[in-house]
């Protein structure tokens, strides 16, 4: 899941990004309106936290935004106004949800994952696939009963292989989809993840290589 979090709370924001990353989605940082703006201009978001009132455009202008175009992005608008009709307004903009400062870390975290599998085309929030079993809410994987001790970025890789059901996911769509915005197109990070998350998972290996094409989730070798 690929997340945008803007708010001109610098503090906030780094903490939100950071927890976020440890349930191994890929966060873009910006403390403005215009600063999200351009992201999205940019980037495919599967969720965007925005504060309501940040300094340049504002967060119900990004909301706008988003929902004005066929991005398919889900927005959390985040506000220290705790009012019904604070609420209700934001609703009104087109936000799929709305959480009040101060909130918890944890519903945060519920909530930008139930927006995620709301995101097209919705996705189950436990994927089998050959023994393999990722729960996205619980941050688990097994294989065969047996518990993995996956990093952030190798969940993730799993997270968007078992995802494509099958089918071949190319090392461009894997960066894009499971780094953030500083991943560096010419790393060989995707190759080295692949290689670490192959040897947790054990044999027979699951995950193929598809020679000049990608990585996909198959029978064990």
């Amino acid at each position: 899941m690929r997340v945008l979090v803007a708010d001109d709370e610098r503090l906030l924001a780094d903490m939100v990004a950071e927890g976020l990353r440890r349930f191994s989605m890929a966060v873009d940082v910006c403390y403005d309106g215009d600063g999200a703006l351009e992201r999205i201009g940019v980037n495919r978001y599967d969720v965007a936290v925005l504060d309501r009132d940040m300094p340049g455009a504002t967060g119900d202008e990004v909301c706008r935004s988003l929902t004005g175009s066929d991005a398919g992005t889900r927005v959390l608008l985040l506000t220290a106004a705790a009012g019904i009709r604070d609420r209700v307004d934001g609703l009104g903009l087109g936000a799929d949800d709305y959480l009040t400062k101060p909130f918890a870390f944890a519903e945060l975290v519920a909530r930008v994952q139930a927006l995620g599998r709301r995101s097209a085309p919705a996705v189950p929030p436990v994927l089998e696939r050959h023994g393999v079993v990722l729960d996205v809410a619980r941050h688990t994987v097994t294989r065969d009963g047996r518990p993995l001790g996956l990093s952030p970025k190798e969940f993730a890789v799993l997270h968007v292989l078992m995802r494509a059901g099958g089918g071949v996911v190319s090392a461009e769509d894997l960066l894009e989809q499971a780094w953030d915005e500083f991943a560096d197109p010419f790393t060989n990070a995707v190759r080295v993840t692949v290689m670490t998350l192959r040897k947790k998972l054990g044999q027979p290996s699951v995950i193929h290589t598809v020679p000049k094409a990608g990585y996909r989730i198959g029978e064990p070798a």
